[in-house]
């Protein structure tokens, strides 16, 4: 089994199909096809169902492609750190994070990086928090930038750059503006606006409320802080958003018994030698 045969069965693996996975090795599609036959009469197994246009990998394809991901990462790796042994900062650098991070905290970080490192071809995806962890867990991701997890996986390294005090915000229409003091009890009287099932966000806004013992009546959700933002201004509902995104649009509500604080950080995988790219950008982030 040969690299160039892994990065195809990984690369229609993540696509779906041998088209879009030449087009993303720079490669032909019959190229591709001639990989992952050569794979297939290898190992005397069918590692991909075609399907029409459609692509499935069979099990024994998935098992390959998550062995064929993590010989790649170590790959990816050990070239990075023979590179770091040379002083240009150069090579290509993966960076997850947020879209509430890389709209609100990162570009006077990300501009200065790119001013000090022209070399480096930095590949920036926007997703939420909890999935950039699970990149990163799996050496996909080589840094992510995002809202950090209660409870890291036990392979990641996690480091608090940013603290996030929240605050609850409505309409300036909105009748919980007449308080002086909102409680939970009376939050629960009004729908709300809140992010997603299964994001920290979320669970730092109702491990806050649980103490109160009081149902909250969830009107809508969504993963984007931007959205919420947007929804609460117009009188959808009331939410909790950082105290950063509160502008004319919105009144913070006072709630003295409610505190909510999110954390904001890197995460890199402990085991990983990064990148001359990555350690560059770790260094800019204790400024921010």
């Amino acid at each position: 089994m040969d690299i160039p045969a892994m990065q195809a069965l990984v690369a229609v693996a993540e696509t779906g199909s041998f088209s879009r996975a030449s087009e993303q090795l720079f490669i032909t599609q019959p190229a591709i096809s001639k990989r992952i036959a050569a794979l297939e009469a290898e190992l005397d197994v069918v590692l991909i169902d075609r399907l029409g246009r459609n692509t499935r990998l069979t099990e024994a394809g998935e098992n390959l492609t998550a062995s064929a991901r993590r010989i790649l990462a170590d790959i990816s790796s050990s070239r990075d750190a023979v590179r770091s042994l040379s002083h240009e900062v150069a090579g290509k650098l993966q960076l997850a994070t947020s879209h509430h991070i890389g709209i609100h905290r990162l570009p006077p970080i990300l501009k200065e990086f790119t001013q000090t490192c022209p070399q480096v071809d930095l590949d920036l995806k926007f997703m939420d928090s909890e999935y950039a962890c699970e990149l990163v867990s799996s050496g996909q991701i080589e840094l992510a930038i995002v809202t950090l997890p209660d409870k890291p996986a036990d392979n990641l390294q996690t480091e608090l750059i940013w603290d996030d005090p929240l605050t609850i915000v409505c309409s300036n229409e909105h009748p919980l503006t007449a308080l002086k003091n909102v409680s939970a009890k009376q939050l629960s009287a009004y729908p709300a606006v809140l992010p997603a099932r299964g994001t920290v966000t979320r669970g730092i806004v109702l491990d806050a409320i649980a103490p109160f013992d009081v149902s909250i009546n969830t009107s809508l959700e969504t993963n984007y802080l931007e959205t919420i933002k947007m929804m609460v201004s117009v009188g959808l509902g009331w939410s909790a958003l950082p105290m950063s995104m509160v502008d004319d649009a919105l009144c913070a509500v006072p709630a003295k018994s409610i505190k909510m604080r999110r954390q904001l950080g890197s995460v890199r995988l402990k085991e990983r030698t990064l990148s001359r790219a990555a350690l560059s950008l770790l260094e800019l982030l204790p400024a921010a």
